[in-house]
């Protein structure tokens, strides 16, 4: 079984949604409640805050097809950061009467659009939902209802989308991965099916990605653990970790063989497990391929 190394040994209360940067071959995280953004040198193995914002949270972040970073944040708020200058644009205004809480995790499509997942408001009793940011800086709504949006992927052939609604609002709904037909040339998704059913597996389903192979890996939020599912759902391998909230993972290098994997510490390191909120890298004996990058027009 591989055995994860820690990389970067900080306390992040919710390491989240890393992304290798090709251009720069540096990989990118974030903490999402303190609105952080990090990146770690493979080459030099020292890591550096990138990115503060104290007012607002930071879900997600793509990276766009000029090398710059789109940062989801606050009902529905989405900035344009150059990280290597510090500028900041607005691509899309926060608007609370439709977005009722922060995104969570993003992922790009092939053709540069961008899904977006939005926290449940709990306390107004609202669910999470699925979103699509448009390359023209325009939202869909994609789907209306979710307990709570995740980690998100698409099939190797580009016909399928897979999504990860996680169960933490209700512990009798550990969570599920569901493919979606998915038109490329729209960006329409359609006809979903459960994948993965997380009933019976300890913790719960939090991001995911897609290797070479067209299988997919799955971060276990209060489960110490990756699970790689075959296409059809079939858990094929556990990788085992210190941190009991193993939270998302990419892969990254110039060939895509090596594996970073957040984690969170939302509590102390005594209840969360040693190591909790670092950045991890392991090697999972197979590669992946690089994401694809957003190309919101701002």
């Amino acid at each position: 079984m591989p055995t994860p190394e820690l990389v970067v040994d900080i306390a992040c209360e919710t390491g989240e949604g890393p992304l290798w940067h090709p251009d720069e071959e540096l990989l990118y995280w974030v903490d999402i409640p303190r609105g952080r953004l990090y990146r770690y040198d493979p080459s030099t193995d020292d890591h550096e805050l990138v990115y503060e914002d104290t007012e607002e949270r930071i879900g997600g972040f793509t990276i766009q097809t000029d090398g710059t970073l789109l940062l989801f944040q606050e009902a529905g708020a989405v900035r344009r950061l150059d990280q290597q200058t510090g500028d900041v644009d607005t691509v899309a205004d926060p608007d609370p009467d439709r977005f009722h809480e922060r995104f969570n995790d993003v992922i790009a499509d092939p053709e540069g659009r961008v899904f977006a997942g939005v926290m449940p408001d709990t306390d107004r009793d609202l669910p999470g939902q699925l979103y699509r940011l448009d390359t023209d800086g325009s939202f869909d709504l994609v789907r209306e209802e979710c307990v709570l949006p995740n980690g998100m992927g698409f099939t190797l052939d580009q016909s399928g989308f897979y999504f990860t609604d996680t169960g933490e609002v209700d512990p009798d709904c550990p969570g599920y991965i569901y493919r979606y037909d998915y038109d490329r040339a729209t960006g329409d998704i359609s006809n979903p099916k459960t994948v993965v059913d997380a009933s019976g597996i300890e913790g719960l389903p939090d991001g995911m990605t897609v290797d070479s192979e067209g299988h997919l890996w799955s971060a276990f939020w209060d489960g110490h653990k990756l699970i790689r599912f075959a296409p059809d759902g079939t858990r094929e391998e556990t990788v085992a970790f210190d941190p009991r909230k193993v939270s998302s993972l990419t892969f990254a290098g110039e060939d895509y063989d090596t594996a970073y994997v957040t984690t969170a510490c939302v509590e102390t390191r005594d209840v969360e497990g040693e190591g909790a909120g670092s950045l991890y890298r392991v090697d999972l004996g197979v590669t992946g391929r690089e994401e694809f990058r957003s190309s919101v027009d701002v």
